[in-house]
């Protein structure tokens, strides 16, 4: 681990010169944005949470209008791109429906670029054909045997969007395949920074919910302190922010491996937010957990997230 401690040290000028230029070309399109006001209405939904402490707003079914958002999105000429990990027995089981579903369902009318990472040589099923949709299948090297599933990935996905993805997509979300989508999971998730609520901590108090409470983890965050918690099942938003995640998830995995500490990838992810505010939120409707009975605030679950022996 130490070795790899060295390499991170040493991409870090490159990530954070890159991070910079990011930035910068955000600022220049600020102006370009679409306010929030001419197609998010808060006041439609008061039996929930709609905006946070620090104005980004929380998406639920009836708080937005998707025409407006339609006109706006299609104007900008946009390309989405959607990441999925499908390594070993989840190929057949999971990635088939993810895909099925995801063909119709995430971001109709848009050019998206699904990339599906596997380690082994994968057919893709039968899909409908569709001129916006692209597929990379990418290999995960076999060099080395990968005893963390989430440090895998998350030392792949950041090592993709440096090398391509950050040239193909606008937008970019990471999701769970152990997912089917539902209704439509469109526009109104974009932003430039996406964080997904969790089903369950969502209607629960915020005193209890699973934070790293260890002193010595990086992912430490104090008794009294957090606004939500999130799900690890997506996270989404421009290339370099979702480039950035993976960045600070990696050096706080090999400090705490380094320290003898370990912790999850969902509680480095809650810290990373903590930090780093995202500038959207998806309600539980983006990721509803079939194990729950679905309350009334959830009027259309948008995506479908089966427990891994479940589905």
């Amino acid at each position: 681990m130490k070795a790899k401690g060295r390499i991170l040290l040493l991409t870090s000028c490159l990530f954070l010169l890159l991070l910079l230029l990011a930035k910068i070309h955000l600022r220049n399109h600020q102006e370009d944005e679409l306010p929030l006001s001419d197609w998010f209405d808060p006041r439609r939904r008061l039996d929930v949470i709609t905006a946070t402490d620090w104005l980004a707003p929380v998406i639920w079914e009836g708080t937005f209008d998707r025409k407006v958002l339609e006109k706006y999105y299609q104007k900008q000429n946009i390309t989405v791109g959607l990441t999925v990990f499908a390594v070993s027995s989840l190929n057949g089981q999971y990635l088939d429906p993810f895909l099925q579903s995801a063909s119709k369902f995430f971001m109709p009318g848009y050019r998206v670029i699904f990339y599906i990472m596997v380690d082994k040589s994968l057919k893709l099923p039968e899909m409908g054909h569709n001129p916006l949709q692209s597929f990379q299948v990418l290999v995960v090297s076999q060099e080395r045997q990968w005893s963390d599933f989430d440090l895998m990935r998350m030392t792949v996905l950041s090592k993709h969007i440096r090398e391509h993805i950050r040239f193909e997509v606008d937008f970019l979300f990471i999701m769970s395949v152990n997912m089917v989508f539902q209704n439509v999971f469109g526009v109104e998730t974009l932003s430039t920074s996406v964080a997904q609520l969790h089903a369950w901590w969502y209607f629960r108090k915020t005193t209890h919910v699973p934070y790293e409470r260890s002193p010595t983890s990086a992912a430490y965050i104090p008794f009294g302190l957090g606004d939500f918690y999130y799900a690890g099942a997506i996270i989404g938003g421009v290339p370099f922010q979702v480039l950035d995640f993976t960045h600070q998830y990696l050096k706080s995995v090999i400090l705490d491996i380094e320290n003898g500490v370990n912790s999850t990838y969902e509680k480095y992810l809650n810290k990373y937010f903590f930090l780093n505010k995202p500038t959207k939120l998806l309600s539980p409707e983006y990721s509803w957990d079939q194990t729950f009975n679905i309350p009334q605030q959830v009027q259309y679950v948008k995506v479908a997230h089966y427990p891994t022996d479940d589905l």
